[in-house]
């Protein structure tokens, strides 16, 4: 199973929680297949205002508060749009790496392991409704990931990636490979799903990049320079994950 960071950048699993309540709350899921789709055989736990409550039993509530729709918002320094304007709520889900955010309330992933997934609830105001994410068509996201893979081809060369991490050539070789099933609800655009597969592909990709080299010693200069030669590719693996988590049909 991939890391917390990994999951994070796939919006895994902020992103399963948006797309299948969403799609609960529409009428187009049933809310027994929502919950087994976001569990699946983790207990999942949620710490609010009222003390802490199993997420189904959150997920009940969504109707009863006025929800139609949860978002998924993965935040990063310099951008934290798509977050209500709470205080402290910005620092906070860049801690926790995304955020579900909705009309009432917002849920981050405090934790996560193979057992248990806790969740903290803010509640916000009345009124305090946040903008949300940008969100392009399916189709020039994909094409975006494509064009940003090439930029950063070079760059992932010269940090010999392959020597450290083997697993790689075979990440970038399956781009093109028939799409997995990423755990989008089953009316999903199939392009959405072939577009959330390989930004899975490059998230791990990523994380293996801006990760030292066995034995090796980064600067700090190293560091940055490697992160701002690869930001393009992963702001477009950012924005390609949150469209299709928060995609909807037409």
């Amino acid at each position: 199973m991939p890391d917390l960071r990994t999951r994070r950048a796939a919006g895994d699993p902020a992103g399963r929680l948006a797309a299948w309540a969403t799609a609960w709350l529409a009428g187009r899921v049933p809310y027994d297949d929502a919950l087994e789709a976001v569990t699946g055989d983790r207990a999942h736990v949620v710490q609010g205002p009222d003390g802490s409550r199993p997420l189904g039993e959150v997920l009940t509530s969504l109707r009863g508060r006025g929800e139609r729709r949860l978002r998924l918002v993965l935040p990063v320094p310099g951008d934290v749009h798509g977050l209500p304007p709470v205080p402290a709520l910005a620092a906070t889900a860049m801690e926790a790496g995304q955020a579900v955010v909705g009309d009432t309330l917002v849920l981050l992933p405090a934790t996560a392991t193979t057992e248990t997934v806790l969740w903290t609830q803010v509640d916000l105001p009345a009124g305090c409704l946040a903008p949300p994410p940008v969100e392009g068509t399916l189709r020039s996201l994909s094409g975006r990931l494509d064009l940003a893979v090439g930029d950063a081809a070079r760059t992932l060369a010269g940090l010999d990636l392959a020597r450290w991490h083997p697993e790689v050539p075979a990440l970038l070789a399956g781009l093109s490979a028939a799409p997995a099933d990423p755990g989008l609800p089953p009316d999903t655009d199939p392009v959405a799903v072939s577009v959330l597969t390989r930004a899975r592909r490059l998230a791990t990709v990523l994380d293996l990049a801006l990760a030292d080299s066995p034995g090796g010693a980064v600067t700090a200069g190293q560091m940055a320079a490697r992160e701002d030669a690869l930001r393009p590719l992963s702001d477009a693996v950012r924005e390609a994950t949150t469209a299709v988590w928060n995609w909807l049909p037409r």
